[in-house]
């Protein structure tokens, strides 16, 4: 399967309104060929879920300002192990305090990407995330 598309589900949890970063790393990602769902604003934990396997998604991408980050990581998280999902790589990035990033990646999150992180770092890290984990799967 060389030629599948990467499809990654861009998700806003929460009460979180501002979007731009999502967006901006939603456009990125599609701007490298991969199918990107953006699930819009206001999200709960298990719509991120359900709409990550009904797309079959290789990844979620949870974008977060709020402060509740470890909140939706971990329900994400937990939810994706109870529906059998728990290769859907989970990255994330936003306001995300230096100090709660060890949390969030011992959790489970495979990457956090801060504010002024380039695109291209975090289109190079799904990609390479992504292969990595098709090689399990093979």
């Amino acid at each position: 399967m060389p030629d599948k598309k990467i499809r990654i589900v861009v998700a806003k949890p929460g009460l979180d309104g501002h979007d731009r970063g999502a967006k901006v790393i939603a456009r990125a990602l599609r701007d490298a060929g991969m199918e990107v769902i953006y699930t819009g604003l206001r999200q709960t934990p298990e719509q991120i879920v359900t709409t990550a396997i009904q797309e079959d998604a290789d990844g979620i991408g949870i974008s977060i300002l709020s402060g509740a980050h470890e909140f939706y990581f971990r329900r994400i998280i937990e939810l994706l192990k109870e529906k059998n999902a728990s290769d859907v790589i989970v990255f994330g990035g936003g306001v995300i305090p230096e100090q709660d990033v060890p949390a969030l990646l011992k959790m489970g999150a495979g990457a956090i990407f801060g504010p002024g992180t380039s695109t291209v770092t975090a289109v190079d890290w799904i990609k390479k995330a992504v292969s990595e984990k098709d090689a399990v799967k093979a």
